[in-house]
């Protein structure tokens, strides 16, 4: 499924790009798009600074390959700040994903961005992660998620209870 024109602010493209280069150099064994740049992907956009790639690590060490993630993107041309790789300045988080983030990635939907093969967490992966955290936030995520996208009620309800999670009463 085709997603958004391309936009010259948000260099998206490239952070899904390069984490497919991750795959190709075994330094990952897969991702997916996550957070609030997946949840735009199914209600209307809403403010975000950041994007958040979640990936099963290769390495299940402590550092679930982070410094070497780093490295061959710093060789790529992206720069560190913090805790976010910059891609034309555009910062992109890629966190190590456990558990929950992992189901999520595993079962992410497939896409094309940009032209660029990608994979999204589905939207009632996202409500459960939201769930999880339970800040204000995510709260009004699940709102949001819950009243414009087109969620698997059924598959929402066997996440929530196989990861002992709570729906907030909204």
């Amino acid at each position: 499924m085709a997603v958004t024109p391309p936009s010259d602010n948000l260099p998206l493209a490239e952070g899904l790009r390069a984490a497919n280069d991750l795959v190709s150099a075994k330094l990952i064994e897969d991702w997916a798009l996550g957070g609030a740049l997946a949840a735009i992907y199914y209600v209307e956009p809403f403010a975000t600074y950041d994007a958040d790639i979640f990936f099963i690590p290769r390495d299940k060490g402590l550092t679930a390959g982070i410094p070497a993630i780093y490295a061959h993107l710093q060789s790529q041309g992206w720069r560190v700040e913090r805790e976010h790789l910059l891609v034309r300045g555009f910062p992109v988080r890629f966190l190590a994903a456990q558990g929950l983030t992992e189901e999520a990635v595993r079962e992410a939907e497939r896409i094309h961005y940009e032209g660029v093969p990608a994979k999204v967490f589905r939207a009632e992966h996202i409500v459960a992660i939201a769930a999880s955290a339970g800040r204000a936030k995510d709260k009004a995520r699940i709102e949001q998620l819950l009243q414009q996208a087109d969620l698997d009620k059924t598959f929402l309800e066997n996440v929530v209870h196989r990861h002992k999670l709570k729906l907030p009463t909204l």
